[in-house]
């Protein structure tokens, strides 16, 4: 399973213009088609923060006009976006490199519990900041919305854990057909078990305002498709500890106790390498074979070997 990060969604100066995104995307699929030519069956998912944004602002300019689309649409949405265009690009990458595989998108749900503790207290922004008066107009819709100081007031949802990756039948079912899938991006739609059910696949679902971290959700649906390696491609080439200090130094092949050391003194950021580093050692002690953490130009070498990037292995 390889877990594009959101920068491999945009253009180098952040920009989400469409042609930006395309862009791109389309250097990433040119990175995954080195992995997938090297004979690695390969699962794809990726991130959408920024156009999850674009949704939500297109909700506040338009609310006079439309009601809001909630958040577990936004998700869907941008799936099925990054999706098609991540296959139209990774089919001309493949062609090129005269490999016979076509790629599909799955819109993907990720299953998550109503009561998990994230939605009594939500507190993962999203979106833009905004004055007090016009943010009231979606307090008033249900939204929660907090004050953020001098930046304004911001939105702020649920981000509850993935207990699994419901669609999860029918990405095997295309990886055995010969597939490169697609699937789970922005961690997934967000679906709760509506009552009418139980089990680990309830059939009775309902989408639930929430995002799920998508580095989270990409360990999980590695485990439950079977992969042997999860490569979170990222802005660096290796996580660090000291980051920013003269001390700085980069991980390389790391166990996992040292790596959760690392994570238990705080060396990891909340809102960037932190999930990355959490899903890691999740795919590793839960039963993955190694989880690789570095930049997307070295995804295909870091498939194969264990001198690129930092590398947890099982057993370590």
């Amino acid at each position: 399973v390889v877990a594009l990060g959101g920068n491999a969604m945009t253009g180098p100066d952040g920009s989400a213009a469409v042609s930006a995104q395309r862009d791109a995307i389309r250097e990433a699929a040119t990175h995954v088609a080195d992995v997938v030519a090297s004979g690695v069956e390969v699962v794809l998912t990726h991130g959408n923060g920024p156009q999850v944004g674009n949704l939500l602002v297109k909700n506040e300019l338009a609310a006079h006009v439309v009601p809001p689309v909630p958040l577990d649409w936004c998700v869907a949405q941008t799936q099925a976006t990054i999706a098609f265009t991540l296959a139209d690009e990774l089919d001309a990458a493949l062609t090129v490199r005269g490999v016979a595989r076509r790629t599909v998108g799955v819109v993907t749900r990720t299953l998550v519990d109503a009561d998990d503790p994230g939605f009594r207290e939500p507190s993962k922004p999203v979106g833009r900041f905004l004055p007090r008066a016009e943010a009231q107009q979606f307090i008033a819709l249900g939204q929660v919305w907090e004050d953020r100081g001098e930046k304004g007031w911001r939105r702020v949802v649920a981000s509850p854990e993935p207990r699994s990756v419901i669609d999860g039948p029918a990405i095997e079912a295309l990886i055995a057909a010969g597939f490169v899938v697609v699937c789970a991006g922005g961690g997934g739609i967000p679906v709760a078990a509506d009552g009418r059910d139980g089990g680990p696949h309830p059939t009775g679902l309902r989408g639930v305002e929430a995002v799920i971290d998508k580095d989270l959700t990409a360990a999980l649906l590695a485990r439950e498709v079977g992969a042997d390696t999860l490569v979170i491609a990222t802005d660096v080439p290796n996580v660090m500890v000291g980051f920013g200090t003269p001390e700085a130094r980069p991980l390389r092949r790391v166990t996992v106790d040292e790596l959760r050391a690392h994570a238990a003194d705080g060396e990891f950021a909340r809102g960037s390498m932190g999930p990355k580093v959490e899903a890691a050692l999740r795919f590793v002690q839960q039963g993955g074979e190694r989880a690789v953490i570095t930049t997307l130009e070295h995804i295909a070498d870091a498939v194969q070997r264990d001198d690129v990037g930092t590398v947890i292995r099982k057993g370590n």
